[in-house]
């Protein structure tokens, strides 16, 4: 049984809550939409677009993080990547499985290495606001 002061406190504070919220509901974002998109102007008038994913990081069996981020990036010559995060020393590295085509970011900067050689194809590039 309620005590009857104990519903109508209740009842009386009703009406201040909902003038709380006067805009529509929250909504949680949508699981696949990117958690950032970022710009970057390089060197040679090259661009690359990022879209930054987040995800659930993991233990590999030597007990090492796997981070669980994800990064689609597109470059400006059509070429487009979906790219999970790497383990990095400094800033953030994503890669493909073979390690022949890298994104890293760090801060507002990146750069882009290709290849066996890990030649830098996409250098000095830096986050347009």
């Amino acid at each position: 049984m309620t005590h009857p002061l104990v519903a109508c406190t209740v009842l009386s504070l009703l009406p201040a809550l909902a003038a709380c919220n006067d805009g529509p509901p929250l909504k949680a974002p949508s699981a696949d939409a990117p958690m950032s998109t970022v710009r970057y102007q390089c060197q040679q008038n090259k661009t690359i677009v990022a879209d930054f994913y987040d995800g659930k990081s993991s233990v590999g069996p030597d007990g090492r993080p796997i981070p669980g981020g994800l990064a689609v990036v597109q470059l400006s010559d059509g070429r487009k990547f979906s790219l999970p995060q790497t383990l990095s020393a400094s800033g953030i590295r994503y890669a493909d499985s073979s390690g022949t085509f890298v994104f890293w970011s760090k801060g507002d900067t990146a750069f882009v290495e290709e290849g066996a050689n890990q030649t830098v194809t996409y250098r000095d590039c830096v986050q347009k606001r």
